[in-house]
């Protein structure tokens, strides 16, 4: 990997900048937290609640990511931060960022598929607004002094390069989908713990994998620009791909009504084998 340049190292931490990026994302993610709970209330499973701290939790290894895509957050005097990790300090916000950023979507994705709400064309839509929600949010990130992309990223906008939100889209929306098929598929509220482990896999196989080109491309040595804007196209078209294939996962209205009917009455579970009841219990 290159050395991170001394110019970014010492750039100035904006730290108006860094208070707005913590109270804000901090505030939304605890009225995300409490719709979550109240959303679980409702359906009786931690489910959603779960989505969001495994997230927050897969935030831990934002350091892999930073060091695969050439991000450094300011660390300049005032930095508020919890860790450091490859001589990269993780600022407070990165866990209600990543709360906000993947978790808010991937939430109201995996409702609308529980109720059958979701076509597989809408999730093109649903990837679009992930997409437009990673602009907004590193944008303002970016040009408020907290953090950068450094390095030979192309395709930039307001120094924010756009293969990072394709990506970014790609891996919430293979998160959503494969948190759906787990919630279909488990037999017990335990189970759901596995969201825990399915957030960083989606992660990272999702940017990692369909990002390879371009990770590869910015690390080079000697890389000209042509192959640097070859290889992140390459990577958006990985991504975009991801999202085609999650498509297909995406049951049918049938599937997704049947399984999200209420719960049997007691009675009935009572003449039930302990199988079959397991198997008809919400999680």
């Amino acid at each position: 990997m290159n050395a991170t340049p001394i110019v970014v190292t010492s750039h100035h931490l904006n730290l108006t900048g860094q208070n707005i990026l913590t109270f804000v994302s901090w505030a939304l993610t605890i009225i995300l937290l409490a719709v979550t709970i109240e959303m679980g209330r409702r359906e009786r499973s931690p489910f959603y609640v779960l989505i969001v701290l495994a997230a927050m939790a897969g935030a831990f290894a934002e350091a892999l990511y930073d060091e695969a895509f050439s991000l450094y957050f300011y660390s300049t005097h005032g930095m508020q931060t919890f860790y450091t990790v490859f001589d990269v300090p993780q600022p407070v916000w990165t866990h209600s960022g990543y709360a906000i950023l993947y978790a808010l979507p991937a939430v109201l994705i995996t409702y609308r598929i529980r109720r059958g709400l979701l076509t597989p064309r809408a999730l093109y839509a649903w990837a679009g607004v992930e997409f437009g929600m990673s602009c907004v949010f590193e944008m303002t990130g970016i040009n408020i002094g907290t953090y950068t992309y450094w390095g030979p990223h192309v395709l930039r906008v307001f120094h924010y390069p756009l293969v990072i939100g394709v990506l970014e889209a790609a891996q919430t929306i293979c998160f959503a989908v494969a948190a759906s098929q787990l919630r279909q598929r488990a037999t017990s509220r335990w189970s759901l713990l596995g969201l825990f482990v399915l957030f960083p896999a989606t992660f990272f196989g999702a940017n990692f994998g369909a990002g390879s080109p371009v990770i590869i491309a910015i690390h080079a040595a000697h890389v000209s620009q042509v192959a640097v804007y070859l290889c992140t196209v390459l990577s958006i078209v990985f991504a975009v791909t991801l999202v085609r294939f999650a498509a297909a996962f995406v049951p049918g209205p049938e599937s997704a009504g049947a399984d999200g009917r209420a719960v049997p009455s007691g009675r009935h579970q009572a003449s039930s084998s302990p199988r079959t009841m397991a198997a008809r219990h919400p999680v």
